[in-house]
Formats: C-alpha cells, structure tokens, sequence
C-alpha cells in the first residue's frame, strides 16, 4: 500500500476530510471505442499520438495541485513510451494496468484476455520495478458476460479492480451492484476489492457521475452536485476518471464516425481542463488505494456467481 496521506486537518486543507480516488485511463484518441468503427487497430502505428503530450499536461497540473493519482495505463502504450510512465512513478503516482489493447473483454476469449493482461503487467513491472496490483479494463467491459475475468484477473496476482460500473449502459455496466467499495470472492476462491465507479441518486434516477464524458457533458455545477451527492455530502470516497486526450481539443476530428459517437467523444474538450482544475479546488483526491483505505473495513462481501443475478 501507498504512505498515508495527511489529515486536511493537519495540512489546513479547506476542501473536507474525504479523501476521493483520482484515476486517468492513458490511452491515446484513436484507442477509443465510440471511434473503434472508424479506426483500425491496424492503423494505430501510423497515426500520430498525443498521448505523452497530453499526459505530461496533466502531470504537470497535478504536480501542481500537490495530488497524487492512480495511472491505469495501456500496455500499447507504455511499450512506446516507457520514459513517460517511469516519469509518473518517479513523481510519486500509483500505476496500475489497462490491459495491452483496449479491446472489449466480453469480446475476448479468455485465452486472449489472459495472455494481453499478463503482458501488460509485465510490461509496466519491468518498466517501474514495482508489482502492479490494480487493473481497470477497457470502457468497464467486466460485465455479467465477462466475470471469468476476475478468475483471471486473481490468478495473475491483481488484488484489486475498477471496472464495475453500476449503472445501465449500452457498452458496460451491472446495474444493481454495490455503489461503494467491496471484496468479489473469485470462483476460485480468491478475494479481489472492488472500487466501483461513481453513481448518484438524482430524481429517482441512478446517474454516473465518475468523469469522463459525464464530466465534459454535465454542467460543471452539476456535476459537482451529483459528486456531492453521491459521497453523500463529501464523507464517503468515490472514483472520479479521465482521459488525456479530453483535455486536448487540438487532436484530429474524424467526421466519418456517427453523430452518437462524435458527441461522445468530442463535446466540450476545450472546457475538460479547466473543469478539472475546478474540481481539484472543490475535493480532495489520491490514488485508489489511499482512497481505498478510508473505506476498511469493507462492508460488502459477494461472491462472484451473487453478481450474475445483480445485472
């Protein structure tokens, strides 16, 4: 686990006591699923990236912020830009997988999402010279069809998970599973935490309020309540998520995609970045697992078969 992290108390940190998880996915524009339809992973080589620019960015603001963050980063990625993620371990941020190729695990069969996970882990260990314990898959593609993934997932020494999304969703989702960190005891018997993405309660209605597309979507302001209200009134830690490249408004347009996927992936790109420095004045953030502490002893056990019936 990552050193404690100082009271707001002790700090005269003004934000609250609640320490919330910062998380950035680091993949690049064209790893995308809303643009997989119009993109080619056999053309991912020959397309300029603007991933190291974009995540060297952020860093910066989080240096900046004095904030540490859980780096879930793309094994393409990292097997081009290795120095970037030594940068951010060096800086004191937590590292944890994405997988290799950003690919959909129900989409995959176990055999491939194995050996793609296991790559990944190596790959980032060999780089950081550290164990990397902590995996986010792909558009939070764990799903009701894809829980043999957590049997893997324990098997290749992860402890714990951030791909469970409980809300409905066309990609992801397992909409009546805990809202609040948890341990899945595996089928093999294996304990793996659960840190679930944000959901508010708002008019009756479960609504994400984790990042992402929902933070450049919403209303700043409201975004900002429906964090509130889901960590109920700032006491209990959530999960906020981004991207690098929703900070970059400058990256290539691909007009060809749908009209449903170019909403998603290009609305208020100019705004993403200053909403982000807005947000880092509005709450306390750390990595997953300082975040993850303030929640033990957890409260919710499931087994993996209880969460087939969740969906």
């Amino acid at each position: 686990m990552t050193e404690p992290v100082q009271s707001a108390v002790a700090t005269g940190d003004t934000r609250g006591k609640t320490l919330h998880a910062l998380s950035v996915d680091v993949e690049d524009y064209f790893h995308v699923a809303a643009l997989s339809q119009v993109i080619s992973p056999e053309d991912w080589g020959s397309l300029p990236s603007r991933v190291e620019r974009n995540t060297e960015r952020l860093l910066e603001l989080f240096d900046r912020k004095q904030v540490k963050c859980t780096f879930f980063v793309l094994g393409w990625v990292a097997e081009r830009y290795p120095q970037l993620i030594r940068k951010l371990a060096d800086h004191g941020h937590e590292i944890a997988s994405h997988g290799y190729s950003h690919q959909l695990v129900y989409n995959q069969t176990p055999a491939v999402f194995t050996e793609e996970t296991r790559k990944s882990k190596a790959l980032l260990e060999d780089i950081i010279q550290q164990p990397v314990t902590g995996y986010r898959a792909a558009s939070y593609s764990i799903t009701r069809e894809s829980l043999w993934a957590l049997d893997i997932l324990a098997e290749l020494g992860f402890t714990w998970d951030s791909s469970i999304f409980p809300i409905h969703h066309d990609r992801y989702g397992i909409p009546d599973s805990p809202k609040t960190p948890y341990t899945i005891q595996t089928s093999n018997g294996t304990a793996l935490r659960e840190f679930p993405l944000t959901t508010a309660r708002f008019f009756r209605m479960t609504v994400p309020a984790a990042g992402g597309g929902y933070f450049r979507q919403f209303p700043y302001p409201l975004f900002r309540h429906l964090f509130r209200l889901a960590s109920v009134g700032d006491t209990q830690p959530q999960m906020f998520y981004l991207h690098p490249w929703e900070i970059d408004p400058d990256q290539p347009r691909y007009n060809n995609a749908s009209w449903f996927s170019r909403f998603r992936h290009y609305t208020n790109l100019d705004k993403c970045y200053g909403r982000l420095e807005r947000l880092l004045e509005d709450f306390r953030f750390g990595t997953v697992s300082q975040s993850y502490e303030e929640y033990k002893p957890d409260r919710i056990k499931l087994h993996q078969n209880e969460m087939i019936r969740l969906a």
